[in-house]
């Protein structure tokens, strides 16, 4: 999740409007096309932006490389919502580039035609990760990948320097930093005023288990296992529940966790690293031009998720994909665009060097090297993250009821130091099968 989850839809009611509209989402009346028709594409990032700017480039390019006219909208609050009213309106954009994990909602709901991987130039030239993130349940392609990024510990490393610590290799090594942040006063300011973890521990829109996923992976432990169509529930194994365990002892054991995390959301949580109160972070690359100018870069370290108690470590992948809505009135300007945006030349613009505008943080394509594009070596840190350690969540139609009721879950374990982990987890297991079932894919 690019520091952002979307919110459940309202896809029995958009069903019904595009059935009563009749779109060519359900398969009828399918649209005259128009190869020279300007394609409105829509991109989820602040309007007035460096990455609206950005996005304007990588359009304008195509624009003078293909002849296609285009025209971008940036828009950040209420994406999702304004996208399914302009589905029910018959007026959906031509081109959406958002976050990998709204694919499963965006095809069961009927929005993006289903993409050619074959036939698609270039896309041989595209990691079989990256092309993981545009795999619909059913195994088909519903998206064409644009954009990666993994997850990584971002440390005070002024403060791991004032209490003589050297960066940790091991979680043992991880929590005592925690504690050491927690008790020896590493701002020197005489008061017991900071903490070791940042958490984002809120269950708005499923952030406990968001950024509890990449932990739980890394003891071994998983949500399902399986295959698509196939899975079975595992979130209450005993690796899944040592995983928990470990975090909860964080909040409840060490309390070397920042006050008011259990309700935290993102927003927050970056206010509370930046502003000096927290020292571990476990966060996306997005973050780095923004406490590069809050904190100076000097003041803090990109370091990887060390191996948990499952002998590897495993990082959340998210990411961006290029969508190619349905009922588009050139469908061939559809494909031409997502081909650009993937090729070596769109890979670099949306890049955008070392700036702040980048809308590809880590490039699909597998021919572009990172080093050319961009000097600051932390970048590296997580495309070897991405490659080595980066996994995707499973591929069930939707995802988001599997997120947020262990969220609910999880949160409600951190929350009571009381809780019976394990037996909130075998209840959570339950709920995992009954929405296996209701989505047909249980093995």
């Amino acid at each position: 999740m690019t520091d952002r989850i979307a919110p459940r839809g309202i896809g029995a009611l958009l069903a019904l409007a595009l059935v009563a509209g009749g779109m060519a989402a359900c398969g009828t009346d399918e649209p005259g096309q128009d190869a020279k028709a300007p394609l409105q594409i829509w991109i989820r990032k602040p309007p007035g932006s460096p990455t609206e700017q950005t996005a304007k480039d990588l359009a304008a390019k195509f624009t003078a490389a293909s002849g296609v006219p285009t025209q971008v909208t940036a828009l950040f609050e209420d994406f999702e919502t304004k996208l399914q009213q302009a589905a029910a309106q018959k007026q959906l954009p031509d081109i959406v580039i958002n976050d990998t994990a709204q694919l499963g909602s965006l095809v069961k709901q009927g929005l993006v035609r289903e993409v050619d991987r074959a036939g698609l130039a270039g896309s041989g030239d595209l990691s079989p990760i990256a092309w993981d993130a545009a795999k619909g349940a059913d195994g088909k392609h519903y998206a064409v990948p644009f954009s990666a990024q993994s997850f990584a510990l971002f440390i005070r490393s002024d403060w791991r320097e004032k209490v003589g610590a050297e960066a940790p290799t091991s979680w043992e090594e991880l929590d005592k930093l925690a504690v050491q942040f927690t008790k020896e006063d590493p701002d020197g300011n005489g008061k017991a005023d900071t903490y070791g973890y940042v958490i984002p521990g809120s269950t708005k829109r499923g952030y406990t288990s968001w950024y509890a996923t990449s932990f739980l992976w890394s003891a071994g432990g998983d949500f399902l296992t399986g295959e698509p169509g196939k899975f079975t529930t595992a979130v209450n194994s005993p690796q899944a529940v040592e995983a928990v365990d470990h975090l909860k002892g964080q909040f409840c054991t060490d309390k070397t966790v920042v006050p008011g995390a259990i309700t935290m959301e993102t927003t927050q949580a970056h206010q509370v690293f930046e502003s000096g109160k927290g020292g571990i972070y476990f966060t996306g690359p997005y973050n780095m031009a923004r406490f590069d100018k809050a904190l100076g870069k000097e003041k803090y370290e990109v370091v990887a998720l060390p191996a948990g108690p499952g002998g590897k470590a495993s990082s959340l992948a998210e990411g961006e994909n290029v969508y190619l809505m349905a009922g588009s009135k050139n469908e061939d300007g559809q494909k031409k665009f997502a081909e650009y945006a993937v090729s070596t030349e769109g890979q670099t613009v949306g890049m955008a060097g070392d700036t702040a505008g980048n809308i590809v943080r880590l490039p699909v394509n597998s021919t572009v090297q990172l080093a050319n594009v961009r000097q600051d070596a932390r970048w590296q840190v997580f495309d070897e993250i991405y490659k080595t350690a980066g996994r995707y969540t499973p591929a069930v139609p939707d995802w988001t009821p599997f997120r947020q009721s262990s969220a609910d879950a999880m949160n409600a374990i951190f929350a009571d130091c009381a809780s019976d982990t394990k037996a909130t987890l075998d209840k959570l297991a339950e709920t995992f099968t009954a929405e296996l079932t209701k989505q047909e894919v249980k093995g």
